[in-house]
């Protein structure tokens, strides 16, 4: 029986190719994009999830003038000693690359971690080779992931080789692991152990230091845990880490991907709300694929009635008509299904690249995504498959034998024009979101930082900064060159300020910045008033002279910024004297609001060297000023880093997002426009004779084409006043994650409202309006 249906089926699509293939391409490219959102929100909703304790894991981070995703290197010791009821505590500290030297030639290693052997029995690695309960227990020793050894050991075996790290370690190689999935938010390629640097960090205490991570036993929880921390702080921190009221937080490692608090971080945090966001796209874009199926099967229906009458006069039963239809619909779903595989297979691997989220082919295969193709295949044939089979079993054969297929089928009008104004009402939705999220993208990349960023390389100064100063002076390719602590935009050092004297009691904190006398200059920065940095204003005495920014002042309730000149302040245990105050710019992600800072001059402090180049002899003066840092600095390489590209690092999520609707309200745009044409058509075959009439009685093309878009700019109008309160809501609660964000106009919904007319009417005209040049002695006659 099967077979009997499957053969009428196959004829019946292959008789009317164009309805069937515009029926196939459109829920194949739905299908395939809700697949993959699918496959992108699962990735991004099971971050940290595959560890076999990671319920029971958490990170200890700190929270004084602000959330620390590190704490002190001293804590560690200190818990365990005070905890020894927790079932394991590790220390963690990542850093972006290390020299490293193998077999007397040099490479920069990126992504270097150190952790201690804890490390290995709370995070689930998968060894290759040594062995996880010792592979990081002795000093001098390294673990590689299988990329990196592969990259500089190539097919020979790691275990036992010796890589020379900074000068200054000789590590060897003890263990060997696969490389880290794409849903961690550890980012590290190699992990150096602990105990290397012991002697230098165990008895540190600070605000800032490593990652600390502890797993509980069952029976103990977060809670009472974080309850016994204020004592222990009062126990064993010290008096400078109490001063910034610190305490120790629990963060579940689950939530560590997705704790937007936390910004120093080894890899970006990604909002919930905007994955939830991206998987209503998804789930928009199917149901929009499922209505255009409906709205063209019904179509391809009454194309096919008298076929249906036929049958119907002959004795087929009106079960006999459904099975027929939903096999069809099945064979549709099936073909679409396979398409849509097929297309996915071919575009995984470049999603990492585009939407920011690795995820492989090989996943299609895993069990809830298997569950999941199931129950999306199975949404789409009940959706699209039912409704259309039901027409045409209620086909009346008598009226469909003479041709009279605008009454062969009552009562399908409130629900034709329902689906559509569904369709509708999701377009605006993402068309309108899609605007909204391109202008606060656009608002927020293009903000001025207060600082000048083009053409600028930032490097760590070596070990002969006078010799580096003497190198970069004669270099005609170099506009200008500073030495400070940081540059603008890179990790900052954060100081607690008060000001008693003038009224200010309560602690705050302030950005540190060591700079030197080109600082400001170099980097365009705009004094207010008072003087830049200078060698003159160095300490002669106690009192720090200092220069501080906009937000500092206004911290301070000083209207007249010149008012500030000359007052005192209190930064950490240092008097601090106001010399000049300057204009705000960006020190961290714009992510957050700008802080309170202050500048002064110490040349002991100057770690790195930023260099403004010309910009036509880039190329050039990098590879001049390498040549030259290999005969001042033989032991290092010279590493640099763009400041541009720094800064875009910074907001890669916020972009991958923007990329992500772009493509997504497309494939949307797109598949409402077949749904539209396969919409139009159908009205087109129900009210052919209507047209006929018209055309003979005197209505003009424009008359008949007009009748057909009545209808759907009401549908329009109806569905954008459903949308509006509906995207504000949705977008309100999205902006509330950036720290500068635009304010929602009704511009943007009527940009929605427009663009939807636009493309509606366009689809709308194309199909009415051959409709309306149409033969009607012709149309009259066959009806």
């Amino acid at each position: 029986m099967f077979r009997h249906y499957f053969r009428i089926a196959i004829r019946s699509i292959a008789r009317y190719k164009s309805y069937a293939a515009i029926n196939i391409f459109g829920l194949a490219l739905g299908l395939a994009s809700c697949i993959l959102i699918f496959l992108i929100v699962r990735n991004e909703l099971s971050y940290d999830q595959y560890h076999k304790q990671a319920a029971r894991t958490y990170r200890v981070t700190s929270l004084g003038l602000d959330y620390n995703p590190s704490v002190s290197f001293a804590v560690a010791p200190a818990l365990r000693n005070d905890f020894p009821e927790l079932e394991h505590v590790s220390q963690y500290y990542y850093w972006r690359e290390s020299m490293i030297e193998i077999n007397h030639e040099r490479f920069i290693l990126k992504d270097v971690a150190a952790a201690d052997n804890e490390f290995a029995k709370i995070f689930d690695l998968v060894w290759l080779a040594g062995d996880p309960n010792s592979a990081l227990e002795a000093p001098n020793t390294i673990v590689l992931t299988e990329s990196t050894a592969k990259q500089y050991f190539g097919d020979q075996n790691p275990i036992g080789q010796t890589i020379r790290m900074d000068n200054d370690w000789e590590l060897k190689v003890t263990g060997l692991i696969k490389d880290l999935p794409g849903n961690t938010h550890l980012t590290f390629k190699s992990l150096v152990s602990w105990a290397t640097f012991h002697d230098e960090t165990s008895n540190f205490w600070s605000i800032q230091g490593g990652y600390l991570y502890v797993t509980l036993p069952e029976k103990l929880s977060a809670a009472t845990v974080e309850q016994r921390l204020p004592a222990f702080i009062k126990k064993n921190w010290r008096e400078a880490v109490e001063k910034e009221k610190a305490t120790l937080l629990l963060q579940p490692l689950t939530d560590i991907h997705y704790d937007q608090r936390y910004l120093n971080q080894t890899s970006m945090p990604r909002s919930k709300k905007s994955i939830y966001g991206l998987a209503a796209v998804g789930l928009f874009i199917l149901v929009i694929a499922c209505i255009n199926f409906v709205n063209m099967a019904t179509a391809f229906a009454l194309k096919r009635s008298k076929d249906v009458g036929i049958r119907k006069v002959i004795g087929a039963k009106p079960i006999q008509i459904i099975k027929s239809a939903l096999s069809e619909i099945v064979i549709q779903v099936i073909i679409a299904l396979g398409l849509a595989i097929g297309c996915l297979l071919l575009f995984i691997p470049y999603t990492e690249g585009f939407f920011g989220t690795r995820i492989n082919a090989n996943q299609l295969l895993h069990i809830d995504v298997l569950i999941g193709l199931f129950i999306i295949s199975l949404f789409a044939i009940l959706i699209s498959g039912v409704y259309p089979a039901l027409i045409q079993s209620r086909f009346n054969q008598l009226q469909i034998l003479k041709s009279s297929f605008s009454t062969a089928v009552k009562g399908t009008t409130i629900l034709k024009r329902g689906l559509i104004g569904i369709q509708f009402l999701v377009t605006q939705l993402l068309i309108i979101s899609t605007f909204i999220v391109a202008k606060q993208m656009d608002f927020f990349l293009n903000k001025d930082i207060g600082f000048d960023k083009e053409s600028i390389i930032t490097f760590d100064m070596g070990k002969n900064p006078e010799g580096l100063r003497q190198l970069l002076s004669n270099q005609p390719g170099v506009k200008d060159f500073s030495f400070a602590s940081v540059a603008p935009a890179y990790n900052n050092n954060y100081m607690p300020f008060s000001a008693p004297n003038l009224g200010m009691q309560e602690v705050d904190v302030t950005e540190m910045k060591v700079v030197d006398e080109n600082y400001f200059s170099m980097f365009g920065l705009k004094m207010l008033a008072g003087l830049p940095i200078t060698k003159s204003i160095m300490p002669q005495d106690s009192i720090l002279r200092i220069v501080v920014n906009k937000t500092l002042v206004n911290r301070l309730g000083i209207q007249n910024y010149n008012d500030a000149l000359g007052q005192q302040i209190t930064v950490g245990d240092r008097r601090a004297e106001i010399q000049g105050v300057a204009a705000d710019f960006q020190s961290e992600s714009k992510h957050k609001k700008i802080r309170a800072c202050f500048l002064y001059y110490n040349p002991e402090r100057f770690q790195q060297a930023s260099v403004k180049l010309q910009s036509n002899h880039i190329k050039q003066t990098i590879a001049s000023i390498n040549k030259e840092w290999s005969v001042l600095n033989p032991e290092s390489l010279f590493n640099y880093e763009f400041i541009d590209n720094k800064l875009a690092r910074l907001y890669e999520r916020e972009q991958t997002l923007y990329n992500t609707f772009k493509v997504f309200t497309f494939i949307a745009i797109l598949i409402s426009c077949v749904g539209l044409l396969g919409l139009v058509s159908l009205m087109a075959v129900q009210r052919v004779k209507e047209i006929g009439v018209r055309k003979v009685l005197g209505a003009s093309v424009n008359n008949i084409v007009l009748l057909f878009l009545k209808d759907f700019v009401i549908l329009i109008g109806i569905s954008f006043v459903i949308a509006v309160p509906i995207a504000w809501y949705a977008m309100h609660s999205w902006l509330q994650e950036f720290a500068y964000q635009i304010k929602i106009s009704p511009l943007h919904f009527m940009v929605g409202l427009l663009v939807t007319l636009f493309i509606a009417g366009t689809t709308v005209f194309i199909r009415s309006f051959i409709a309306a040049t149409g033969n009607p002695i012709k149309a009259i006659k066959e009806e």
